[in-house]
């Protein structure tokens, strides 16, 4: 039922989300100061820690699949 090709289908939307409420969180406190993820989830409370690093595995990891498509297609 569940295909390697489908997991990781998930697992790249997963990260894309993440990303994505990085990359607006960061945006958040660049224009307004405004931390959306510890005010969700409290300052240094250990799931603001797990989201944060959430984020940064999902940007290694879309960066890794970046630079092998690029290099896929370059050669």
């Amino acid at each position: 039922m569940w295909n390697r090709y489908t997991q990781m289908k998930n697992f790249d939307f997963i990260a894309m989300v993440l990303l994505l409420v990085g990359g607006l969180n960061w945006g958040l406190v660049g224009a307004f100061n405004y931390n959306l993820v510890t005010t969700l989830l409290g300052d240094a409370s250990m799931w603001t820690r797990v989201v944060y690093g959430l984020v940064g595995v999902c940007a290694l990891y879309e960066a890794y699949h970046f630079f092998q498509k690029r290099g896929a297609a370059s050669a």
